[in-house]
C-alpha cells in the first residue's frame, strides 16, 4: 500500500490499512489511521495527527510552520478529524503557542484545491472550502459552513453554522449562524434557507429563524436591544439559543 518511492521518517506512525503514493514525503511526527490515502508528492509534516478515512489529494502540503513571523519553533500541533477530503495543493499549518497551540479540522470536511486553513483555526464538521478560499489565523468556523471560491476570512473572526459566505466575500466581522453574507466587506443579505432545509430545520424550527433574524437584522434596534427582543420572544429552542449566544460573544462586531 506505500509506493517504494515515497519518503515516510520511520518514527511515523501509519495504520497497516493506509495507502501513499509515488514521492509523497511523510515526517517523523505525523500519525495516520486506518485506511486513509496519501496522494502522490503530498507533504506531511509537523506534529500531526490525521483520523480515518481522509483523502489528501497529490501535492497537498499538511502540517507546515505557520505563516506568522512570531512563530519561533515552539512545539505546536494539527489535528485532522475522519472522512476528510484535502484537494490539490491544499495548505493546512499547525498552531502557535499564543493561539492555544492546535489548528484543529473536524470530520467529513471538503477542502478544495489552493485553499487555504492557517495556524490556529478550528474548523467544525462538514465544512467546504471552495477553490482558493482561505481561514487566515485564529479563525472559527462552525459546523456545515460553506466558503465560495476566493472567499477570505480575517484572522480572529467566528463563522456560525449553516452560514453561507459568497464567492469572494471578504469577511471581517463574525458571521452568525444560518445567513448567507456576500461582498467587500461582507454583509449579511438573507437567510441560508437551502442550507437549513438541508440540515431538516422543520418549519417551527425554520421561522423561529426567520422570526430572529427579521429583529436582529431587518429591525433599527441596536444588537443589544435586537438579542433581547430574540431571548423573550424565541428563547428555549437549540436554534435561537445557539444564534443569541453567538451575538453575545462577538468580540469583532456581527456583520450585519
Amino acid at each position: 500500500m506505500i509506493h517504494p518511492t515515497a519518503a515516510i521518517d520511520r518514527h511515523a506512525e501509519l495504520d497497516s490499512s493506509v495507502e501513499v503514493g509515488p514521492y509523497a514525503v511523510i515526517g517523523p511526527k505525523v500519525k495516520i489511521g486506518p485506511r486513509t490515502r496519501v496522494g502522490a508528492h503530498s507533504v506531511i509534516e509537523g506534529d500531526t495527527t490525521i483520523g480515518a478515512e481522509n483523502v489528501l489529494f497529490q501535492f497537498s502540503a499538511i502540517g507546515a510552520i505557520p505563516q506568522d513571523l512570531k512563530y519561533a519553533g515552539e512545539p505546536t500541533k494539527l489535528v485532522i478529524g475522519d472522512a476528510n477530503q484535502i484537494r490539490e495543493f491544499a495548505t493546512v499549518h499547525i498552531g502557535t503557542a499564543a493561539g492555544g497551540g492546535v489548528t484543529r479540522i473536524g470530520n467529513r470536511c471538503l477542502l478544495m484545491a489552493n485553499s487555504h486553513i492557517a495556524h490556529d483555526v478550528q474548523l467544525g464538521d462538514g465544512c467546504i472550502l471552495a477553490n482558493s478560499s482561505a481561514l487566515a489565523g485564529h479563525v472559527v468556523v462552525e459546523d456545515h459552513v460553506i466558503l465560495g471560491g476566493l472567499a477570505a476570512v480575517h484572522q480572529f473572526t467566528r463563522i456560525g453554522r449553516l452560514a453561507f459566505v459568497s464567492g469572494g466575500a471578504m469577511v471581517t466581522q463574525d458571521v452568525p449562524p444560518y445567513v448567507t453574507v456576500q461582498g467587500d466587506r461582507a454583509e449579511v443579505i438573507g437567510l441560508n434557507t437551502v442550507g437549513l432545509t438541508r440540515a431538516h430545520f422543520d418549519e417551527h424550527a425554520m421561522a423561529r429563524v426567520k422570526g430572529a433574524y427579521k429583529i436582529v437584522f431587518r429591525s433599527k434596534m441596536g444588537l443589544r436591544e435586537a438579542v433581547a427582543h430574540v431571548k423573550a420572544e424565541f428563547g428555549g429552542h437549540p436554534e435561537i439559543d445557539h444564534f443569541v449566544a453567538f451575538l453575545e460573544g462577538t468580540q469583532r462586531g456581527i456583520a450585519r
